[in-house]
């Protein structure tokens, strides 16, 4: 969660702008760590999205990043963790 609101929001640790026009959009931010980052892995047959025949590795959050603002991306809460298909504890 900390990759994604350092992708959309591009502030440093001591507020500063790290630079606007290299921001994400919260979709842009998601594809790049679960379908982008599968490929470029070489794993997109097996990872990055939920599909019949993909391992189902993923998590449930409080709320849905797509619609909080981009500053509370950070502050999403996981209530749970799929691996596998397996719910973790």
């Amino acid at each position: 969660l900390m990759t994604l609101w350092s992708a959309v929001n591009r502030v440093s640790k001591e507020g500063r702008n790290m630079g606007e026009e290299e921001r994400l959009t919260p979709l842009e931010a998601l594809r790049a760590v679960t379908i982008n980052a599968a490929y470029q892995y070489f794993e997109e047959d097996r990872k990055g999205s939920i599909r019949p025949g993909k391992l189902a590795d993923f998590v449930i959050l409080d709320r849905n990043p797509l619609e909080v603002a981009p500053t509370e991306l950070r502050e999403l809460q996981v209530l749970q963790t799929i691996k596998e298909g397996i719910a973790q504890l």
